[in-house]
C-alpha cells in the first residue's frame, strides 16, 4: 500500500477530499519526520512508539572484496509496534 492509497482510503472513509486529505497525511507525516530529528520520540497508543536510537561504531565487511570496514556511529529511526497492533495483524492472518 503506497501514501497516494492510504490517501484514497482514508477519503473514502472520511468523505474529505482527496487534496484535503493528502494535506493531513503529509502533514503528519513532516510533523513525525521533524520531532525525530529533533531527537524527540512520538508515542501513538494502540498504534507504537517512534523513537531515535544510537547505533554504535562498528566493523563490517564489503562483502564483493572482503575488506574491513568502519560503519561510523549512527542515529536511526525506529518503529516499535504496539501490543494491540501486533494481536490485530496476528489475529487476521492467522484465521
Amino acid at each position: 500500500m503506497t501514501k497516494a492509497d492510504i490517501v484514497e482510503v482514508i477519503s473514502a472513509n472520511t468523505g474529505i477530499t482527496k487534496i484535503e486529505t493528502e494535506a493531513v497525511v503529509n502533514g503528519f507525516l513532516q510533523t513525525v519526520i521533524e520531532s525525530m530529528k529533533k531527537g524527540e520520540n512520538i508515542e501513538l497508543r494502540g498504534f507504537g512508539s517512534f523513537k531515535v536510537v544510537k547505533r554504535a561504531r562498528r566493523i563490517a565487511r564489503n562483502p564483493k572484496t572482503n575488506e574491513e570496514v568502519t560503519v561510523p556511529e549512527q542515529y536511526v529511526p525506529v518503529l516499535k509496534v504496539s501490543k494491540d497492533f501486533k494481536q490485530a495483524v496476528n489475529g487476521s492472518l492467522n484465521s
